[in-house]
C-alpha cells in the first residue's frame, strides 16, 4: 500500500491513469459474478423458452439458481473490495496532505 501513487488529476494523462486503476480494482469477482448471473437468468429461462428439460441430467433452473447464488456473493464482494481500496487510498492521501502542512 505504501507504493501507491496518487495521480495528477490536472493532466488528461492523470486522469487516464486514473480511471484505469480504479477500472481494475476487483476486476476478476465482478466480471466471474456477472458471467455467472448471465448464465443463471439463461438457465432460468431455458426450459420454457427452448423446451428443454435436462441438461447434463441436471434440471436447469436448479443449475440456473445455482449460478445466481454464487454470482450475487462476487457482486457484492467486488464492491466491498473496490470500496475498501478506496477508503485506504483516500486515508493516505490524507496522510500525504497531513504531512505536507
Amino acid at each position: 500500500m505504501a507504493a501507491m501513487k496518487h495521480h495528477d488529476l490536472s493532466t488528461k494523462e492523470g486522469r487516464k491513469a486514473h480511471r484505469h486503476e480504479m477500472r481494475m480494482v476487483a476486476v476478476r469477482p465482478r466480471r466471474w459474478g456477472l458471467w455467472l448471473l448471465t448464465a443463471g437468468f439463461l438457465l432460468l429461462l431455458t426450459p420454457s423458452a427452448l423446451d428443454v428439460h435436462s441438461l447434463f441430467g441436471l434440471w436447469p433452473p436448479m443449475l440456473g439458481a445455482l449460478c445466481i447464488m454464487v454470482g450475487a456473493p462476487l457482486l457484492v464482494a467486488s464492491v466491498v473490495l473496490k470500496r475498501r481500496y478506496l477508503q485506504q487510498r483516500m486515508a493516505g492521501q490524507q496522510l500525504v496532505d497531513r504531512i505536507r502542512g
